[in-house]
């Protein structure tokens, strides 16, 4: 039998406890509240997240493809450029363009030599960035089996549309019997396309991109008729030949005539200087598309009609020398490469005249030239 102070002991017992599980209820309705707090912000996270990805959606719904078969959402494609297209480039321009004006991109061309390319190497010629305007690969070799793994590995990592490429005029190229040198044997350059489709099993197009031929333009139609035949879903043609590098003259009918012999879409590429030479070149050649280079390093907003203010002109060439150098380029390389887009340069009138253009391009300070291009931006 319990004694009275063995009583007061039991009794004693309960009224702890209670005292004890006041704090420890608070604190787990403190926890259980900050719970529900972290599942409510990481479910607003998700739908923001979730909001984003639908809006990057609809903003690459936004402007169809303009002919069946092809990626491409308007009539303006830019160019793939060796030394120049490389994300660091290519990504300030897409990103100032909505799909509706600026319909395609491609990178600088990827060698193909011996062998499949590498996922890894292809990876880095497209960058890291995505946007609503699709980008291309172009690819250059005389491997055939080479050329099929490589267009399938592209097409593996998503690419939209594959480009092979028969016009680079580089002496590297012609020694390679790649680029160019193709035009040479459009029977060789037809069954390299004819490769390259096999490897893309119907996932994606593959295009060929040719000069208007080696020494002479007699071969047009030929060389035009020999890609359609490997199966290529659309041609570009450079309206210069070989020979004739990037000489000032061209001649547009050369393009006219790749259209009229074939009944795949032309894109016609070649001295497209203005937004104008864009419509015009369409009008007198009867091309679906107009591929556009060195008009871009003149201005990236070639494909709009939207002039530009100085300011908008500098902060593009500031933002290129930056994303150059935060990719690992000296101060050398990064002015370089900005100097390369100087040298044609006449957006926003930045560059007010030849003389002008003299003091940027012999400018060997780089810090000077950065602060006065830094400060053109501000």
């Amino acid at each position: 039998m319990s004694t009275p102070s063995d009583t007061t002991a039991l009794r004693g017992v309960p009224a702890a406890n209670a005292g004890l599980a006041a704090p420890v209820q608070l604190a787990a309705q403190v926890q259980l509240a900050a719970q529900v707090q972290l599942a409510a912000q990481v479910q607003l996270a998700a739908q923001v997240q979730l909001a984003a990805q639908v809006q990057l959606a609809a903003q690459v719904q936004l402007a169809a493809p303009v002919h069946e078969g092809l990626p491409f959402t308007a009539p303006w494609l830019l160019a793939p450029m060796e030394g120049v297209t490389a994300p660091s480039f290519r990504g300030h321009v897409l990103k100032r363009h909505a799909a509706s004006d600026l319909g395609g991109a491609f990178t600088e061309f990827v060698r193909v030599i011996r062998g499949p390319v590498s996922k890894s190497e292809m990876r880095k010629h497209l960058g890291a960035d995505r946007f609503p305007i699709p980008v291309g690969l172009q690819l250059m070799g005389n491997d055939l089996e080479g050329v099929r793994g490589s267009v399938r590995n592209a097409i593996d990592l998503g690419v939209p549309v594959v480009d092979l490429n028969f016009g680079c005029p580089a002496k590297g190229a012609l020694r390679g019997c790649a680029g160019a040198a193709a035009l040479k044997d459009p029977v060789t350059m037809e069954e390299t396309v004819r490769v390259a489709v096999e490897g893309a099993e119907g996932r994606a197009p593959v295009t060929a991109k040719i000069r208007a031929g080696f020494d002479h333009a007699d071969d047009v139609e030929v060389l035009a008729r020999a890609a359609e035949a490997g199966g290529a879903s659309m041609l570009t043609i450079h309206c210069r030949t070989r020979r004739e590098g990037y000489c000032e003259e061209v001649d547009w009918t050369r393009i006219e005539r790749a259209v009229n012999a074939v009944s795949i879409p032309v894109a016609g590429n070649g001295s497209a200087w203005e937004h104008a030479d864009l419509e015009r070149m369409r009008r007198e050649t009867g091309c679906a598309f107009v591929m556009v280079g060195r008009g871009a390093l003149k201005s990236p907003w070639i494909f709009t009609s939207r002039e530009v203010s100085r300011r908008e002109a500098a902060a593009f060439l500031i933002e290129y020398h930056d994303t150059l150098k935060s990719m690992g380029a000296r101060p050398k390389g990064a002015v370089g490469r900005v100097k390369q887009l100087m040298n044609y340069w006449t957006a926003g009138g930045l560059i007010a005249s030849e003389e002008d253009r003299a003091t940027w391009m012999q400018s060997t300070d780089f810090e000077a030239f950065e602060a006065r291009l830094r400060q053109e931006a501000s």
